[in-house]
């Protein structure tokens, strides 16, 4: 029996891959433990899950307000606003409670999410193996490279901060995804273990039996995403208004068509198998989740790593990509009747679900964790 303990920031689609794996490590006899914001971490874990406060409540309000306002920049100030007003102030509150679970817990090995910056220094200070959890396949590909002066002055924060660059593990780098979807060649403590859904927990109900007969599409734009998400999802409902579709829509109630189901929020890994497309800004998380179960996406990325992540979907053939601040309910009628219509879309996220299955997702993980505290 080993001990690991997760480092996460507050943030659901960075929590969601670490309660599948620590799921499976604890089915196994591990023990397993979590550093980060309580209160967005105990809705995401099970009931008797072992949670070390990080961040307080105070601190997880500042950062929400720091993320709604980051919504509103554009171009570099984007980039400049993420990195010294968000990951590194992020990284800094972090280290105390991190270094305190450290010091009550022992872990054998910490796995930080590449965005707990605190989890590496920690643990490097503490003379711990430490693991990466890549919540998002985009900086594996290093979307800066085209901007070397950028990347380095990125660098130079991290090495200001941990005193290089903690981002990835030189030991192991747990990616949820697989080279289906993510192109390049990457050193061998990179492992493609595919979306770790297994163990999920999702306290949210739902109201099955308003589901009709025929196809479902879900429309999701996570949290966070300000007034140019409400003309999207306006726009959107505008779109499958004419469409023989019915739509579930995650967004504040609202007067909506009579095929739309709006909620502001659905158990989505269990609302998957019921449906037949996905329209999303392309969060990680949502992306994974809809193809490992064989659905084609319509893509309309917003800021961070969506580019790149609605980039793999379009290179997969498993999607249509829309521009989210232009796109018109014609635009996404369009691109949705596509995904719907056109066999090879399904064929194609099909095929990225076949390299997801075979990648092995939470027991994949779990093995290779296995291995970094046998040595």
């Amino acid at each position: 029996m080993s001990r690991f303990l997760f480092v996460v920031p507050p943030l659901t689609g960075h929590v969601n891959p670490t309660a599948s794996v620590g799921g499976e490590l604890l089915a196994r006899g591990h023990e397993v433990a979590w550093a980060g914001h309580p209160g967005t971490l105990e809705p995401l874990l099970p009931d008797d899950a072992l949670v070390f406060a990080a961040i307080d409540d105070h601190l997880e309000a500042v950062i929400r307000a720091q993320r709604e306002r980051w919504l509103a920049l554009r171009g570099m100030a984007v980039l400049k606003f993420f990195w010294e007003e968000f990951l590194i102030p992020l990284g800094h509150a972090m280290v105390p409670g991190v270094s305190d679970a450290v010091t009550l817990f022992a872990p054998d090995v910490v796995v930080a999410d590449q965005q707990a910056l605190a989890g590496p220094v920690v643990a490097r200070g503490a003379g711990l193996p430490w693991v990466t959890s890549a919540s998002t396949s985009a900086e594996l590909v290093n979307p800066l490279r085209t901007m070397p002066k950028v990347d380095a002055w990125v660098r130079d924060l991290l090495h200001d901060f941990a005193g290089g660059d903690v981002r990835f593990s030189d030991r192991l780098v747990l990616v949820y995804s697989s080279k289906a979807l993510v192109a390049g060649e990457f050193g061998g403590e990179v492992a493609f273990v595919g979306p770790a859904l297994s163990h999920r927990v999702e306290r949210v109900g739902f109201p099955w039996e308003r589901l009709t007969g025929g196809r479902r599409v879900l429309i999701s734009l996570g949290t966070l995403n300000g007034p140019a998400g409400e003309r999207f999802l306006g726009q959107a409902m505008e779109a499958v208004a004419e469409l023989d579709v019915q739509a579930v829509m995650v967004a504040p109630p609202r007067p909506a068509p009579a095929n739309v189901l709006m909620l502001p929020s659905v158990p989505q890994l269990a609302l998957m198998p019921h449906l037949d497309a996905v329209v999303t800004h392309g969060g990680h998380n949502t992306v994974c989740e809809a193809l490992a179960h064989g659905l084609p996406l319509v893509v309309a990325p917003i800021r961070d790593d969506q580019p790149t992540v609605a980039a793999q979907v379009v290179q997969a053939g498993a999607g249509v990509r829309l521009t989210f601040s232009r796109a018109r309910a014609a635009d996404i009628r369009s691109a949705l009747a596509s995904v719907l219509d056109e066999p090879e879309y399904a064929a194609s996220a099909g095929l990225v679900r076949e390299s997801f299955s075979a990648a092995g997702g939470a027991a994949a993980a779990a093995d290779l964790l296995e291995k970094v505290v046998a040595g």
